[in-house]
């Protein structure tokens, strides 16, 4: 009897000394990893930087509402004709937007080729809206962006790429875009990839830090990718031996059959 319980303990020793540690770090912004005033504060939000593959939604408004029509796309005159694109063209045909060139331009009605590339909208508005005074009096733009991308990957319950209506989106609203990190998330070292003068740069943020908010990458930009690791436990399963889970199995068959013949002889 004694010879089994000490095979027992042993088998139960065994199994413990495999086992993850426990986890750690899973609340957000709960230390404090930089100093910031003593308080926190909030991230100023000057928005997206245009890339290529951009589409934008440009329209331009004016006391003359005759003046302004060959300013927009899709606009029709009394005669049902289309200006500022071809009138050959299927309606169903017309441009959805502006799409920002390779070479980073756009070709705007009657302004023509315009290059935008690394402006925000903020300053493409305003460099239209100047271009436009000679043709209109107070013209007005307004722009929307149609596909602002993002992607999340890693660690999270719903992997993949995501647009939002609206190009002010926090890192932690596009982690609640992809469902939230799984348990097996590392909320110390979440990478985010982003595209800056022509070459991708990889940040590492801290979910973990209470100053969160105050982080220069705490607004997305068009086509960022957040990327969360694993943690520490799930690399360690990641990395082991592939026999892992066949000896875990073996043990826990003798672990189990070792309590039954201890139940058995009592």
């Amino acid at each position: 009897m004694k010879k089994i319980k000490n095979i027992f303990l042993v088998s139960t020793l065994i199994l413990t000394a495999f086992s993850c540690k426990p986890k750690e770090n899973m609340v957000y912004m709960e230390n404090q990893t930089t100093a910031i005033d003593q308080e926190v504060k909030q991230a100023v939000f000057l928005g997206t930087h245009l890339q290529s593959g951009d589409l934008l939604d440009i329209k331009v408004t004016a006391f003359d509402d005759n003046a302004v029509r060959p300013f927009n796309l899709h606009s029709m005159n009394q005669a049902g004709e289309i200006t500022g694109i071809q009138q050959n063209q299927n309606p169903q045909n017309f441009p959805q937007g502006y799409l920002v060139s390779n070479e980073g331009y756009i070709i705007f009605p009657v302004l023509g080729k315009i290059f935008v590339q690394n402006m925000t909208m903020s300053e493409l508005r305003e460099d239209l809206e100047k271009r436009l005074l000679e043709y209109l009096t107070d013209p007005m733009v307004s722009i929307r962006q149609l596909n602002f991308n993002i992607t999340v990957l890693g660690e999270v319950k719903k992997p993949g790429q995501y647009t939002s209506p609206s190009d002010k989106v926090t890192i932690l609203q596009a982690l609640g875009m992809a469902g939230d990190m799984t348990d097996n998330g590392d909320r110390t070292k979440v990478k985010l990839v982003r595209h800056e003068n022509g070459s991708d740069q990889t940040y590492v943020i801290y979910f973990t830090d209470k100053n969160i908010t105050s982080s220069p990458y705490y607004y997305m930009q068009q086509n960022d990718v957040l990327y969360v690791e694993p943690d520490e436990n799930k690399k360690i399963i990641a990395g082991t031996n592939p026999n892992r889970n066949l000896i875990f199995s073996i043990i826990g068959s003798a672990v189990a059959i070792t309590s039954i013949l201890i139940s058995t002889l009592k």
